[in-house]
C-alpha cells in the first residue's frame, strides 16, 4: 500500500514498511477508463480500511504523551508564575503581574497561532517530520529560557520559541490519529487529549517540589526530559493514508489554491464556530495563570493552592473520556449544544472565584470547571467533522486555533493589568467569566444554519441536480471511508 497523505506526504521513506504493518487496502476491481487519446488509464480509486487498533494503540499513547508534556506545561505555568514574580519582579513595578503574565499567555497564544502554518507543513511535510523537528525546537526554547537571567529574553524564549516548537509538536499528534482509527476516533480523541489533564494534575506538585529545591533554572532542564521523550514519541507516527496522485505537470510545489483549503471557508456553520469559539476563550487561560497567585493573597502562602490545579486536571481528564464516548455512541447527541452548555458553565465557574470565602468552594469551583473543560476540548475534532467532513478537517482545525491564539494572548495580561491598578482580582474574575457565555450564545446559531442548509440539500437533490446530492449524502456521513477522496486526505 502506498502512503503518505496530505498529513504525511513528506514520510515517504517509510512506503516499505507501512505496506507490510499497515491494515489490508481493499482494492477494487480494476476499471479502464478510456482517456481522451483512446488509451485506457490506471485505476485512482482506492478503498482504505483503517486498523483500528494495532500500532495504532502505540501512536494514541504517543499522542497522549505529547498533549500532556505540551498542555501539561502550559497549565502548570502559574506555578512558575509565581516564583518569576519573586525573582525578576521588584514591590516599585506597578505593571509587575501584568509583564510576568505576558510570558505564559504568549506561550499558550504561540501554540494556537502557529496552528495555519503547522496544518500547511504537515501536509506537505508529514507528521512524523513535523512531530520530530517541533519537539526538537521547543526543546532547544525551553533549554535556552533555563540560562535567561530576566524577564525579557524569555518572551522569546519561553513565549516563542518554546511555544511554536509545542505547536508543530502537537497537531500531528491529532492528526495521525485519522489514519488508524475513524469508528473509536471520538474515544481515542478522548483518551489523547486526557494526557493534558494527567499531565495538569501531577506537573504542579513536581514543579512546586523543584522550584523550592533546586531552584526555576534547573527545574527548566528538568521538563527538557519531557520534550526529549516527546521528540522520541514523534518517530512512532508511521503514516497509512494513501499518498496524492504526483501533479500531471511536473511540479514539485503544489499550486497556492491545493496548499491552503479555501473551501472550509464555504460552510456557514464553520465561519460561526471558528469565530465564536475564540470570542468565548478571552478569559479562558485567566485561571490557569491568576489562580494561584489569587488563592495566596486571598488564603495566604501556606494554603496547598496547588490541589486546585490538580482538581482541575482529574476532572477535565474524566469529563474528556466521557464526552468522547457521548460523541460516539449516543445517537441524537447534539455535539454544538454540548460545547455551548460548557462555555456557560465555565463563565459562570469563573465569576464564582471571588465569590468563594472558603477554600472548599473554590475546589468545587475548579471541579465544575475541570469537566466542562473536558468537554470542550474533546468535542472540537467530531464537531469539525460534521461542519466540514473528513477530506477538510485538518486546515478546518488548524485555521480555528489560529484564531484562538488572540484570546489566549490577551486575557491573561488584560487580568494582570486589572488586578495591578485596582488592587484585587475581584473585576479580572467577573469580566472572564462574561466572553464564555457571549461565545456559547453564538455558538447556538450553527444546528438551525446546518439544518437549514440540509433541506436545501435535498431540496436540491430531489430535483436531480448530482452534486447536491453527494454533498448531503457526505454531510449525512462525515466519517465516509476514503474511497469517495481521490487525493487520500487525512481525517483527524
Amino acid at each position: 500500500m502506498t502512503e503518505g497523505s496530505s498529513m504525511s506526504g513528506g514520510d515517504a521513506a517509510v512506503q516499505d514498511e507501512v505496506a507490510v504493518s499497515a491494515a489490508p487496502v481493499e482494492e477494487k476491481p480494476p476499471e479502464k477508463k478510456e482517456s481522451g487519446d483512446g488509451h485506457a488509464s490506471a485505476p485512482e480509486e482506492v478503498q482504505f480500511v483503517h486498523p483500528e487498533g494495532g500500532w495504532g494503540w502505540v501512536v494514541m499513547l504517543s499522542a497522549m504523551w505529547c498533549n500532556g508534556s505540551v498542555f501539561g506545561i502550559q497549565n502548570a505555568y502559574g506555578i512558575l508564575f509565581i516564583h518569576l514574580l519573586r525573582e525578576f519582579g521588584s514591590e516599585e513595578d506597578k505593571d509587575l503581574r501584568f509583564k510576568t503574565a505576558w510570558v505564559g499567555s504568549l506561550s499558550m497564544g504561540m501554540i494556537f497561532f502557529c496552528s495555519p502554518i503547522v496544518s500547511v507543513v504537515t501536509d506537505i511535510l508529514g507528521c512524523r517530520v513535523t512531530a520530530v523537528g517541533g519537539a526538537a525546537v521547543g526543546l532547544i526554547g525551553l533549554l535556552a529560557s533555563s540560562f535567561v537571567t530576566s524577564l525579557g529574553p524569555m518572551y522569546f524564549t519561553y513565549g516563542i520559541v518554546f511555544a511554536c516548537g509545542c505547536s508543530f509538536a502537537y497537531q500531528p499528534s491529532l492528526v495521525i490519529l485519522g489514519h488508524y482509527f475513524n469508528k473509536r476516533l471520538g474515544l481515542v480523541n478522548g483518551i489523547v487529549t486526557a494526557g493534558s489533564s494527567i499531565f495538569t494534575i501531577t506537573l504542579p506538585f513536581v514543579l512546586s517540589i523543584l522550584l523550592e529545591n533546586v531552584g526555576r533554572q534547573n527545574t527548566m532542564r528538568v521538563l527538557c526530559v519531557l520534550m526529549f521523550v516527546l521528540m522520541l514519541a514523534g518517530f512512532t507516527y508511521r503514516p497509512l493514508l494513501p499518498a496524492k496522485p504526483k501533479s500531471p505537470t511536473g511540479r514539485v510545489c503544489p499550486p497556492l489554491n491545493k496548499v491552503f483549503n479555501v473551501n472550509i471557508w464555504k460552510s456557514l456553520g464553520y465561519r460561526i464556530w471558528a469565530f465564536g469559539i475564540p470570542a468565548a476563550l478571552y478569559g479562558y487561560f485567566v485561571p490557569y495563570v491568576h489562580l494561584m497567585t489569587y488563592v495566596e493573597e486571598r488564603f495566604g502562602q501556606d494554603v496547598n493552592k496547588e490541589v486546585l490545579l490538580m482538581c482541575i486536571g482529574i476532572t477535565s481528564f474524566v469529563g474528556r473520556l466521557i464526552f468522547g464516548v457521548v460523541a460516539d455512541y449516543v445517537k441524537g447527541v447534539n455535539k454544538v449544544y454540548l460545547q455551548v452548555t460548557s462555555f456557560l458553565v465555565i463563565g459562570l465557574m469563573s465569576q464564582m472565584i471571588p465569590l468563594c470565602n472558603i477554600f472548599g468552594g473554590l475546589i468545587a469551583v475548579c471541579l465544575l470547571m475541570g469537566i466542562f473543560d473536558g468537554c470542550f476540548i474533546c468535542l472540537m475534532a467530531p464537531i469539525a467533522f460534521e461542519l466540514v467532513g473528513a477530506n477538510d478537517v485538518s486546515q478546518a482545525i488548524g485555521f480555528l486555533l489560529g484564531l484562538m491564539s488572540v484570546p489566549m494572548v490577551v486575557g491573561p495580561p488584560i487580568a494582570g493589568f486589572l488586578r495591578d491598578r485596582l488592587g484585587s482580582y475581584d473585576v479580572a474574575f467577573y469580566l472572564a467569566g462574561i466572553p464564555p457565555m457571549v461565545g456559547g450564545a453564538l455558538l447556538c446559531l450553527i444546528p438551525w444554519v446546518e439544518a437549514r442548509r440540509k433541506r436545501r440539500e435535498k431540496a436540491a437533490a430531489l430535483k436531480g441536480e448530482p452534486d447536491a446530492a453527494q454533498s448531503m449524502l457526505e454531510s449525512q456521513n462525515p466519517q465516509v471511508d476514503l474511497k469517495n477522496s481521490k487525493n487520500g486526505e487525512s481525517v483527524l
